[in-house]
């Protein structure tokens, strides 16, 4: 597909992630306005709620625009979801009947404040990075061998919700247990071995009811769209804790995402099957579509004071072993229940050089290989006032379909009260 030419100029240069093909979902305010629902489009905002409140688009008895997230519209259904893109098309398209009616309503980006773009109800995150998989093996076990069961299902474990922020919230190094190796008992205190984990996050827009499982045909549809997603993790607290029951503190102190929710509409040209398996998955994850995307990703950090980030990785969505639809088709297999709003992270996505890994873990293999930034320091993990940044976009003829920035700067722990 090549570029979709808008009347919002800014929209047609090959370096915008928000072309007329992308159009993603955010939430906004200027000044002390209250957020609300708003569409990129080039340099822009498309003002949803002020649109509605015109009676200029209108989606339901209901307004399903005047409201600080999106879960109201993904409850409509992807039918809702197809015509509201296809009149925000309607509307932006070069040689627009609308144009006149609708440049009232667009907001510079730059004045803009941007929010959570949904109301998380719950978070799941995943292990279905296979490289990622194998390298952990080899750092933790000594040994690239996956577990057992790891190319039969998408392994994951229920999150917090609660910790799930927008780019640009700062989060503060955790406290919590850990034990050093030659150390008898554990002590408490400020994570030493503070990590990031690139990843994707796909958001469930239609629910499933309790009890009902589900195909990954059907879980693809279900699936509203997509957003950047750092998995923040405390690797020392994380590496005490999580025998037998898996991950707890040393994740639940803070996960990113990006602003914008990129539809899976607009990233259907970008579809990639998943890899060739290794072991014939059981039938109830066959499927007909193709489920992982060609999107390009990038991973890099910031010190305090520095001119410009260094670029520390480069990789793609399509390294992934099992799409978000099969991990949503897992999920409810046994009969949870999945709700709109519900965020799948897709596990740490690396490939297989150095340059394509997705963690500081792998990047510095647990500490023990420092790698240079541009300035000259050194790192293995995260420092104090360290600002780690995840870029993505997908790359058509003359256009990308991006998410906007995900980034966060990591602050001194807080102190523990006595």
């Amino acid at each position: 597909m090549t570029l979709m030419k808008s009347w919002v100029t800014s929209a047609n240069t090959p370096d915008t992630p928000f072309p007329l093909n992308n159009l993603p979902y955010g939430v906004f305010s200027v000044g002390d306005e209250d957020a609300r629902c708003g569409v990129a489009i080039g340099d822009m905002i498309l003002d949803m709620a002020a649109l509605e409140t015109a009676e200029l688009i209108h989606l339901d008895d209901d307004a399903a625009f005047d409201l600080p997230f999106w879960n109201d519209v993904m409850e409509l259904g992807p039918d809702i979801w197809a015509k509201l893109r296809a009149r925000l098309h309607e509307m932006l398209a070069e040689g627009s009947a609308d144009q006149a009616a609708i440049e009232p309503y667009l907001v510079p980006l730059a004045d803009a404040r941007l929010h959570m773009p949904l109301m998380v109800s719950e978070y799941t995150d995943f292990y279905a990075g296979r490289q990622h998989a194998q390298n952990m093996g080899a750092i933790l076990r000594g040994s690239p061998d996956l577990p057992a069961n790891w190319l039969h299902i998408p392994v994951g474990y229920n999150g917090r919700a609660s910790s799930v922020v927008v780019s640009g919230t700062d989060i503060h190094r955790p406290n919590g247990q850990s034990k050093a190796p030659d150390a008898d008992v554990p002590s408490f205190g400020p994570s030493k071995r503070l990590d990031i984990e690139l990843e994707m996050g796909a958001i469930v827009g239609t629910s499933c009811e309790f009890g009902t499982p589900i195909t990954v045909d059907q879980a693809d549809a279900m699936i509203f769209g997509y957003v950047l997603l750092n998995d923040w993790s405390a690797r020392d607290i994380q590496g005490w804790e999580y025998l037998p029951l898996g991950p707890f503190q040393g994740k639940a102190f803070g996960t990113s995402i990006s602003p914008w929710i990129v539809t899976a509409a607009a990233l259907d040209p970008f579809r990639t099957a998943t890899p060739a398996r290794e072991k014939e998955l059981l039938p109830y994850l066959d499927s007909t579509i193709d489920g992982l995307f060609d999107i390009e990703l990038e991973v890099l950090m910031q010190p305090e004071g520095a001119a410009k980030a260094t670029s520390l990785s480069k990789t793609n969505y399509s390294r992934m072993y099992y799409s978000a639809a099969e991990q949503l088709c897992h999920h409810a297999s046994g009969g949870c229940g999945m709700n709109s709003g519900d965020l799948l992270g897709s596990g740490t996505i690396s490939g297989p050089d150095k340059s394509e890994y997705g963690s500081l873990m792998e990047l510095s293999w647990a500490g023990r290989d420092p790698f240079t930034l541009d300035t000259g320091e050194t790192r293995t993990f995260i420092e104090d006032n360290d600002t780690l940044i995840l870029r993505g976009g997908a790359k058509g003829d003359g256009y990308q379909i991006g998410f906007g920035t995900c980034e966060g700067t990591i602050r001194p722990a807080v102190k523990f009260p006595t």
